[in-house]
């Protein structure tokens, strides 16, 4: 089940910043990256983001986030994790197609790191198109990818 999640919730900011931690240590290694920003990311900056985050749940757990920046002609894709124990299971596939068939923009727009190929993998399966590709300040070479609707 995808829900909208109440992120100004300390119970819930504590659950998602854990979730967030564990699958990008996981990308972190994928990129052979030593600083990773999204690592440094504060329990604060969860309860006092505007952007819109969506939690795949089993049973009461979230074991998946995407999170989303939507108007009214693009909505980017900030973040889409997923529980390292939940790997392969198709629920980043549930939670892109959650966002594609509920935001109405004409564009929608993500970015990973260039090395992380299943993530690549999921948005080339959505039909996303490579737009870019640059060198970071932290040693990471990043790809984003655009799907106009």
């Amino acid at each position: 089940m995808i829900k909208k999640l109440q992120n100004n919730r300390l119970e819930i900011a504590k659950e998602m910043h854990t979730l967030f931690q564990e699958s990008y240590a996981i990308e972190a290694e994928l990129l052979n990256a030593i600083k990773f920003p999204p690592l440094q990311r504060p329990l604060e900056n969860y309860m006092e983001n505007k952007t819109s985050f969506f939690g795949y749940h089993i049973k009461d757990k979230i074991v998946g986030i995407i999170e989303v920046s939507p108007k009214e002609k693009n909505t980017h894709i900030n973040s889409l994790v997923v529980c390292p124990h939940f790997f392969r299971q198709g629920i980043g596939r549930e939670l892109m197609n959650y966002i594609l068939q509920n935001f109405s923009s004409k564009t929608f727009t993500v970015e990973t790191g260039l090395e992380n190929i299943p993530a690549s993998k999921l948005y080339t399966s959505f039909n996303f198109k490579e737009v870019k590709q640059w060198d970071t300040n932290h040693g990471v070479r990043k790809i984003r990818f655009e799907f106009i609707n």
